[in-house]
């Protein structure tokens, strides 16, 4: 269970819905031109049921037939102590996501994920990089994150236990997220702070370790029609926002245990077709990970963060000359 399993939880299907797929609306709200607000006419977002269906439309579609797309694309920025913190490289993220119903009344949120690096100046997609802090020619490694699956209930899980690394387990508390409304606009505000074991201890990786723990930080602001949350006919709801992460050095950039760290900045959002994405990054994942233009259809196990994927695939770096 990743960070974002922690961040998009919600539970139960509002009665009604399993059927035929949609949302359950208040009868006849909508066509009398009812008010729209957290708590209707379509979904009350202020319990938990509401919340997951919500959830399970943003994440994904209520379809299960049917994949939806998520991108990402910003800056990855370079910080140490008492020095300007310099951009360093761009940042693209694709995803494709399957949302499927559970007996139960819960969904499995089916995923994969990859994240790639690109050139400043030229836009161009990055296999090395020459890291201006060392002075060093790296190999680039992209994260591909597959499968990265999660339930989504009606109530928040225990936090990412990355392998079984992070022991965090807080009681479990109802699903009931940080919804505002700005004009048509509905607003939602997520975030997640962790401190655990890395993956790559500094006895194995010397020169990929940031050190024997994890201080890791996402923040997630999504920006929703309200309309389109409250309108029962649709299944899937897009979404545009931003997303940051603050995380140790990347492995493979080969800073070892020195002080500092990265922060992500960039723009997100959804589509429901991959013609609403970048052109220029769906064709990049179909010539290096044509599987992720396609969100998986079953479940599989495990989903591990990039560390862990990262720890298993690669190999310690040699000593630096």
């Amino acid at each position: 269970m990743d960070r974002r399993h922690f961040l998009t939880q919600s539970g139960q299907a509002l009665v009604g819905a399993a059927a035929v797929g949609a949302v359950p609306a208040t009868a006849s709200a909508a066509s009398h031109g009812a008010k729209l607000s957290l708590t209707g006419p379509t979904l009350d977002l202020t319990t938990p049921q509401g919340n997951m269906l919500a959830v399970a439309r943003l994440q994904g579609n209520l379809d299960g037939s049917k994949s939806k797309f998520g991108w990402a694309s910003g800056v990855l920025f370079g910080v140490r102590p008492n020095e300007k913190v310099r951009d360093l490289m761009g940042v693209k993220v694709f995803s494709a996501t399957r949302t499927l119903r559970q007996p139960d009344g819960s969904f499995q949120r089916l995923s994969r994920e990859v994240v790639y690096y690109t050139d400043l100046k030229t836009g161009a997609f990055l296999e090395n990089f020459t890291n201006p802090y060392t002075d060093e020619q790296v190999k680039v490694v992209t994260i591909a994150n597959d499968p990265f699956n999660y339930k989504i209930e009606d109530h928040f899980p225990s936090p990412p236990s990355y392998g079984g690394l992070n022991k965090e387990a807080p009681p479990p508390r109802p699903l009931l997220l940080d919804w505002s409304i700005n004009g048509p606009m509905l607003h939602l505000l997520q975030y997640i702070n962790l401190f655990y074991p890395s993956a790559l201890q500094p006895e194995k990786w010397p020169r990929e370790s940031a050190g024997k723990m994890n201080q890791v930080s996402e923040i997630f602001l999504y920006q929703i029609s309200l309309a389109d949350m409250q309108d029962a006919k649709k299944t899937s709801v897009t979404y545009n926002g931003s997303w940051s992460r603050i995380t140790p050095w990347l492995p493979w950039m080969l800073m070892g245990q020195a002080a500092g760290h990265c922060s992500y900045e960039c723009f997100m959002g959804t589509a429901d077709s991959l013609d609403d994405v970048d052109p220029i990054l769906v064709a990049h994942v179909r010539e290096k990970n044509p599987d992720y233009l396609t969100a998986p259809e079953t479940w599989v196990d495990p989903s591990l963060s990039s560390l862990e994927h990262y720890a298993r695939e690669q190999q310690p770096a040699p000593a630096k000359p």
